[in-house]
């Protein structure tokens, strides 16, 4: 087995003051990957665990960066430092944007978190959104730590943007307004307040938080992956996967983006479907684009057939969702 990297872990020691002493590598073996971390405290030989151990080299850099959040959220230190460092996004990348989110989340106001969420509940049902959409918990959360009264305060949250002052700034600083508050705007105070170790491992969890995310989503892959190549069904995948069924389909449209092979999976799915209305489709999409799939639901069916619900819509959507699977592969207008 080859060791390609190696990098050594340090804790501050308790009572005693000995420090912690941990090994992390990357090995190889004949397209195998291995991550493993040694830690020094158990046996005499060192406590080992394996973090993963397969053939994805997407998946190993995964499983490493979510361990490495894990232990140094916990108080471990590398030697080699930048092994979690990410391109900023030019917009809300600055320490002080993290750091109010953190201080929103370690100091919000039960109370006000739980009225504005309720809030968001009755909003997103008369919008027909989904509640995320309205506003993040942590966007609940900040509102509650920091109980806003002003528009150009509220703007001060991060996230909360111009569009999302326009639909509900009035209606929020409207439930803020019953609500004591204890700091001030603008909220440059939060970096001399919020204790460092705090945020610290605060942030670390954030990372966590994604790599595991990452991780799910990189194993659901493989499972749908596999799923496809038994040859099972729409239906059959989506009782495995344990997904809504239009997550599931923009799974499967991804996994096409990505160019694994569907072909066996669409003519599965196709196969109850007369070739003449896959031909109105295909020429459907040719005339008014497969943008948007709306269109051409109307133009194939009228618009009679949406007033159908449940399990019949559904199969004419995926049947045209699947069919422009084919119709962008074959290099029909396709939409970038």
């Amino acid at each position: 087995m080859q060791v390609v990297f190696l990098n050594t872990f340090e804790k501050a020691g308790g009572e005693d003051g000995a420090a912690r002493e941990a090994q992390l590598s990357i090995c190889e073996q004949n397209g195998v990957w291995s991550v493993i971390w040694t830690d020094s405290e158990g046996n005499r030989d060192g406590d080992q665990a394996v973090w993963y151990e397969g053939g994805s080299w997407e998946e190993m850099m995964t499983a490493f960066r979510h361990g490495i959040a894990v232990h140094m959220g916990d108080g471990f230190s590398p030697l080699i430092d930048g092994m979690l460092e990410e391109r900023k996004s030019a917009e809300g990348s600055g320490t002080l944007y993290s750091m109010v989110q953190c201080y929103g989340e370690m100091n919000g106001d039960a109370d006000l978190f739980n009225a504005l969420r309720d809030w968001r509940r009755a909003k997103a049902v008369a919008i027909k959104k989904s509640a995320y959409l309205v506003a993040t918990n942590r966007m609940l959360w900040m509102i509650s730590a920091f109980v806003p009264r002003l528009p150009e305060e509220l703007l001060q949250i991060p996230g909360w943007g111009e569009s999302k002052q326009t639909a509900y700034g009035e209606e929020v600083l409207a439930i803020t307004a019953a609500f004591a508050r204890e700091t001030q705007f603008p909220l440059d105070w939060v970096a001399d307040t919020l204790d460092a170790k705090t945020y610290t491992k605060w942030m670390f969890k954030q990372k966590e938080m994604k790599y595991k995310a990452l991780l799910d989503r990189q194993q659901e892959k493989r499972e749908l992956l596999r799923a496809i190549a038994e040859g099972k069904s729409i239906e059959e995948l989506q009782a495995q996967i344990d997904l809504p069924r239009r997550d599931l389909m923009e799974r499967i449209e991804k996994l096409d983006t990505e160019g694994y092979d569907l072909e066996p999976l669409i003519e599965k799915e196709l196969a109850q479907m007369p070739a003449a209305e896959q031909q109105q489709v295909w020429d459907a999409m040719h005339a008014i684009g497969d943008r948007y799939l709306r269109p051409v639901l109307h133009q194939v069916y009228g618009e009679e057939a949406e007033k159908g619900k449940g399990a019949s819509l559904d199969l004419l959507y995926d049947r045209l969702r699947l069919i422009r699977l084919r119709y962008r592969r074959a290099g029909g207008n396709r939409v970038s």
